[in-house]
């Protein structure tokens, strides 16, 4: 970090740094949002326009697939053009993307309505982590992250709430388009409230950079970047089958429908917004008391791991509020094990970097939703139902904890120096 961007990030504190992280969460919220009110409204879509389990699970396939690709861009950008103008262009983009939906009829035009919505939203991530990680002091980041994580929990437990009785009033092509219109008001928010602070050197005012491309030479022969990449895989992919599929599972399972949708959906977030918050607090804590990082950081992975192995018996519940309660466990272990994930990536990775590991990280993430999505849209199709899916999902993080320890075997401690 340059003596520039130090004197710039050590001036943003007090209530300019939680009016910043407040933004910045809200944008995840609304990344979240405009991404759930096709799973949410399934049914309804589905029925208007007469899409089987296996066009669904498509549309989730390119959604994903363009986020991937995308996200080995999007750090890059995040990097080059700093956190003050990659926010704006995030969020006003994927926005943009959310408004065209509300046009779309055919399955080609949803299609494209994804890839554009998938690719723009791949903004968000490094972004957010970036942002993250340059406005918070190390000590605190994992909080930081803890907190951002539970915040935009909240998009999640407000989608289910809000969507329906959206849908009844607008339709859900209003849906669609009232979403969007919200993030335009957020970018313009943004560029008003950031319009005097400096956020440091971005690549573009660097001479010795100005010819950097999206250089991952360096990063992908690091084994702490494929630490992180494979357990992305691994945990996100359950991540992405529950945010796609857990509306249809509640409908084939146990017929709710429409707003009945709302509640059950709303609490099983909840338990994410838990997880992130138990998640990113208790590691601060125990780091801020001087614990080693390195089983501090990996206890809370093995431990969220092992919360998510009960998932498949939600198959088995008579009632639905009891399978509420396995997937509101289940999100809350990912949410735990998500944060300190996105931590590992602050914790040993140089700040230069941060926002193209965190792509590539998310990349493979995405190639592990895009891959679930359309295995599970197929899965469902031939009458296989939810059970291998599940069972997979069980073991999920715990063979990305695995992989951590096998590559990373020993974590350093706190640091930002590396070059």
């Amino acid at each position: 970090m340059t003596i520039k961007e130090k004197i710039a990030v050590s001036a943003i504190t007090g209530r300019t740094r939680w009016l910043l992280f407040g933004l910045v969460v809200t944008a995840g919220i609304l990344n979240l949002v405009d991404r759930q009110i096709i799973s949410v409204l399934k049914p309804i879509i589905a029925q208007d326009l007469g899409w089987t389990d296996n066009d669904y699970g498509t549309l989730a396939a390119w959604f994903q697939g363009a986020a991937a690709f995308a996200f080995l861009f999007t750090g890059w950008i995040a990097d080059r053009i700093g956190v003050k103008w990659a926010n704006p262009l995030g969020v006003a983009a994927w926005s943009i993307a959310a408004i065209a939906h509300g046009w779309a009829h055919s399955i080609v035009q949803f299609i494209l309505c994804r890839v554009s919505l998938g690719a723009t939203e791949a903004m968000g991530t490094p972004t957010g982590i970036k942002t993250i990680a340059t406005i918070f002091p190390p000590s605190l980041r994992s909080a930081g992250f803890g907190l951002g994580n539970a915040a935009n929990s909240l998009g999640a437990v407000l989608a289910p709430l809000a969507i329906p009785v959206l849908a009844i009033i607008w339709g859900w092509r209003g849906t669609f388009i009232a979403a969007g219109l919200i993030g335009l008001a957020w970018a313009a928010l943004w560029l008003l409230a950031t319009r005097r602070i400096n956020f440091g050197a971005t690549q573009t005012e660097m001479p010795s950079q100005q010819a950097a491309a999206p250089d991952y030479g360096t990063i992908l022969k690091d084994r702490r970047t494929w630490a992180i990449a494979v357990a992305k895989i691994f945990s996100d992919a359950t991540w992405w089958l529950l945010l796609f599929w857990m509306p249809d599972f509640f409908n084939r399972q146990f017929g709710l429908s429409g707003v009945d949708l709302g509640p059950p959906l709303a609490v099983a977030y909840g338990g994410a917004a838990v997880g992130s918050l138990v998640g990113g607090l208790v590691p601060a804590r125990l780091l801020a008391r001087g614990h080693d990082l390195n089983r501090v950081r990996k206890g809370v992975l093995l431990v969220s791991a092992l919360l998510v192995l009960p998932v498949p018996l939600a198959l088995q519940m008579q009632y639905y509020w009891e399978a509420v309660a396995i997937l509101a466990l289940t999100l809350a272990a990912h949410q735990g094990f998500s944060t300190n994930l996105f931590a590992l990536i602050a914790d040993v990775t140089p700040q230069a970097k941060v926002g193209r590991v965190t792509s590539f990280g998310a990349f493979c993430g995405n190639l592990g939703g895009m891959a679930i999505a359309k295995i599970a849209g197929l899965t469902l199709a031939t009458g296989l139902g939810y059970l291998p899916l599940f069972l997979f999902a069980s073991i999920s993080y715990l063979l990305g904890i695995g992989w951590i320890q096998l590559l990373l075997p020993r974590l350093p401690q706190l640091r930002r120096e590396i070059p």
